[in-house]
């Protein structure tokens, strides 16, 4: 049986006990003023300190600090904490320095296996190598430790964000000519259609590979009222090989020339042009804005392109500018569309609605613009 306490009964007034027990119903306050406001009121219920301290969740300490604090300076005294001078910092400053220092250093330069730092990695480390390296401060860190020690400055080791070098040494310039070349489009298409330019056309070409072939192990589940609220589809498939999807757009009536292959090579994209030659009347010269890929200026390409000379004539992305080439708007609606979650059963079916698809586009050919002119006004260098 709990003893009863020699202390004193906490006299509160009716305007404390009304704000003990908000603040013990708070969600705002912070956790600890709400568990002493519980505490002194079990307390000023008569309860023993024992009882308190298992109706609180505390420990008994917990509870005589608390009540204390209350008895001899009153409610308020006992939810706040009492002034203290505080302590001085056991880790000195060349301590963390040197965590610092071993963060910002990758784990296989200094003999480990691993390529980056985990928390808790790096935090072992420290605790052996410490007292060696003159830092005994930190020989017993724990995890939380060197966690605070990389928060003050900001740093993340176990993480890692990639960038893009920049590779090309006229890529404003390059940005620029293709930038100019959809300005110019833009203003073309803002003409009446008998007013605008009857000699040049302009299309972005563009591939993308990698495109599977996945075939379903069994059949999927359809949506059923009650039970299924979601396309069920069993987790296994098969693998039919890949596609690559040469494609090119026309800026000016959003009409898609698209070649589905097994392969990326110049014979590919070689078909892909005579689709482009043959869709438009003789007379007409073909604007294309294309990457830097080797099938584009190969042997045979440029062979092929002697035979209609004046024909096509190239713009050319930058190296790691794919991103200006408005193809790749055309790909991220293919995506979202019919090739989103598509299943086939063959190479060959996987073609055949890739080409369904593209027919659909053409159906309601959409043209796509560019709209961040703002990129021509950086410095041309």
């Amino acid at each position: 049986m709990s003893k009863k306490s020699k202390r004193a009964p906490l006299q509160l007034s009716e305007e404390e006990l009304k704000l003990l027990k908000n603040i013990s119903k708070s969600r705002t306050y912070e956790s600890r003023v709400i568990e002493r406001a519980k505490i002194l009121l079990y307390y000023y219920e008569g309860i023993s300190i024992e009882g308190v301290a298992v109706k609180a969740g505390v420990s008994r300490p917990t509870v005589y600090k608390c009540v204390d604090k209350a008895l001899a300076m009153g409610c308020e005294a006992g939810l706040e904490d009492l002034p203290h001078s505080p302590k001085q910092a056991e880790i000195t400053l060349d301590a963390k320095a040197w965590v610092t220092n071993l963060a910002c250093t990758k784990p296989k330069d200094l003999g480990l296996a691993a390529e980056v730092w985990s928390r808790q990695s790096l935090a072992d480390y420290v605790k052996k190598h410490a007292e060696a390296n003159g830092h005994p401060s930190l020989k017993r860190a724990a995890k939380a430790t060197v966690q605070r020690i990389l928060k003050e400055n900001k740093l993340q080791p176990h993480k890692i964000k990639y960038y893009l070098e920049k590779r090309d040494p006229e890529f404003e310039s390059k940005m620029r000519e293709v930038l100019l070349v959809y300005q110019d489009v833009q203003l073309e298409n803002k003409k009446d259609k008998k007013d605008r330019n009857k000699t040049m056309v302009t299309i972005c070409v563009d591939e993308k590979p990698g495109v599977q072939a996945i075939a379903n192990t069994a059949p999927d589940l359809p949506l059923v009222p009650g039970k299924y609220t979601t396309l069920a589809r069993d987790h296994e498939y098969v693998r039919h090989g890949t596609a690559s999807i040469l494609a090119g757009i026309d800026l000016h009536d959003g009409h898609v020339f698209a070649q589905v292959q097994r392969r990326h090579r110049s014979c590919e994209f070689i078909e892909l042009l005579k689709e482009i030659d043959e869709y438009y009347p003789e007379g007409i010269q073909i604007r294309t804005i294309l990457d830097n890929h080797s099938s584009h200026i190969s042997k045979e390409t440029m062979k092929y392109l002697a035979t209609r000379p004046g024909r096509f004539v190239y713009v050319r992305t930058p190296t790691h500018g794919s991103w200006l080439n408005l193809a790749e708007t055309l790909f991220g609606k293919m995506a979202r569309s019919f090739l989103r979650h598509i299943r086939v059963k063959s190479w060959d079916e996987l073609k055949e609605r890739i080409l369904k698809g593209v027919a659909e586009f053409n159906e309601s050919p959409v043209v796509h613009r560019w709209a961040k002119f703002e990129l021509l006004d950086q410095p041309n260098t």
